[in-house]
């Protein structure tokens, strides 16, 4: 109960958050209690040694969506080191700011920095949200205590990377009227493989828990995927 007052605590900060570094660190802290409620059960072993220990389960979470969340970290300080500031107001409203960030080319060639900015930090959403190809921790996080699976991880913390694009969407989709945006397009496909990759693993799961999270995980495709097309408003934020 400590560790969920704690997720819940975390997800607020998440929310209310005014800046990007705050936003991450609420994002970490949830990133902390999953990894502490999955493996809640730490001492739990199976006769059959293939099927994955709660231990094991938390491990995996842990390191799956740490790859995602370095990759995410470096969109924000590459965005710091462009602007000064990770104030979503004194960047979103500051017109300068922002035509700056999509004329200017990026250290990739062919890409402005919002849409390398973009990117980067979309990568931290396919680790949160469990999109292909970062999706394999999230069945496996179902090893954790059935409120855990039900409140966390197919509901609450899988949605904080969609919210998260959300909140940066300004930045996402900045450039769009000048034409095609590589962000906005990696994500309706990531979205859409996902949503129908997902679906069609749930059909053949036996465990009910299993076809839960294969089901959410698809869900968080379709959402990502609606984000991706420009239809936040039908995300249900």
């Amino acid at each position: 109960f400590a560790f969920l007052s704690l997720f819940a605590g975390a997800m607020l900060v998440l929310t209310v958050s005014d800046n990007l570094l705050m936003l991450f660190i609420g994002w970490e802290l949830m990133g902390l209690c999953s990894y502490l409620l999955i493996g809640f059960w730490y001492g739990r072993n199976y006769r059959d040694s293939n099927q994955i220990t709660p231990r094991q389960a938390a491990v995996k979470a842990f390191m799956t969506t740490r790859v995602a969340d370095v990759v995410m970290l470096l969109g924000i300080s590459y965005l710091y080191a462009q602007t000064g500031t990770l104030s979503f107001r004194e960047i979103f409203f500051d017109e300068e700011i922002m035509r700056s960030l999509v004329h200017t080319p990026s250290v990739i060639g062919g890409l402005a920095v919002s849409h390398l900015i973009g990117l980067l930090l979309f990568a931290g959403t396919v680790g949160k949200s469990a999109q292909f190809p970062l999706h394999v921790w999230l069945p496996d996080a179902m090893e954790g205590p059935t409120p855990v699976s039900a409140m966390i991880h197919a509901a609450a913390m899988v949605s904080a990377g969609v919210y998260m694009i959300l909140r940066v969407f300004p930045l996402l989709s900045a450039g769009t009227e000048h034409g095609g945006n590589p962000v906005l397009a990696v994500m309706t496909f990531i979205g859409a493989f996902t949503a129908l990759f997902a679906a069609t693993i749930a059909v053949a799961q036996n465990d009910v828990k299993r076809v839960l999270a294969y089901s959410t995980v698809s869900q968080l495709g379709y959402m990502v995927a609606a984000l991706g097309i420009g239809a936040y408003i039908a995300d249900g934020f």
